[in-house]
């Protein structure tokens, strides 16, 4: 776990660089928002309830990037293969433009630029049925990033969520700026390698 010190750095730099982001990807993102309005019925932002720091629930902001009533059956994991994904959503999670509005979220304080990804308190009550140990991720602020991002990606279904979860337990014990800003670059290889899905 990081001291306070490193605490109130890595806050420092979570407002400086979301701040950034938003300023330099200011094209990029009205860009992305005209093409979710233009491509698909349905409202520009989707806000969706998340587990954070300490077991809080906040709403974590994305581009729309599903087609309407996505979820009128319950809680569903995307997948590559999805076809509750509009075209351009395609784009944008391959990209990972449709994450850009968590940006916000980091200016906000309920996220982290590198933090274990948030999940829905749905999946996670399956988790800890077997993994108790998921609940350790929650000792740290929820990121636009991660350790389990990079490595691993993202998840189908729940056996994958708790593989993804080593890699992030792992974050937690090593936690330091360093680490961060490696995660960092790490991430910006995967984004330009559009790997997202």
């Amino acid at each position: 776990m990081q001291l306070k010190p490193q605490q109130s750095i890595k806050r420092f730099l979570d407002i400086l660089f979301s701040i950034a982001g938003i300023i330099i990807l200011l094209p990029l993102i009205l860009f992305s928002a005209i093409m979710v309005k233009l491509s698909s019925r349905g409202a520009l932002f989707f806000l969706q309830e998340r587990v954070g720091y300490q077991g809080k629930p906040f709403m974590i902001w994305k581009f729309r990037s599903m087609h309407i009533g996505a979820e009128e059956t319950g809680p569903k994991l995307s997948s590559m293969e999805d076809n509750r994904i509009t075209s351009w959503g395609k784009i944008m999670r391959r990209w990972r433009l449709d994450e850009l509005p968590q940006l916000w979220n980091i200016v906000k304080g309920d996220m982290s630029i590198v933090g274990p990804r948030p999940e829905r308190k749905f999946y996670i009550e399956q988790i800890i049925k077997s993994h108790s140990e998921y609940l350790n991720l929650l000792q740290v602020k929820p990121g636009l990033t991660s350790l389990g991002m990079v490595k691993f990606g993202y998840a189908e279904n729940v056996e994958e969520m708790i593989e993804r979860m080593h890699y992030d337990l792992t974050y937690i014990k090593k936690v330091s700026l360093l680490l961060d800003f490696k995660i960092m670059l790490q991430s910006i290889k995967v984004v330009f390698a559009g790997k997202g899905k």
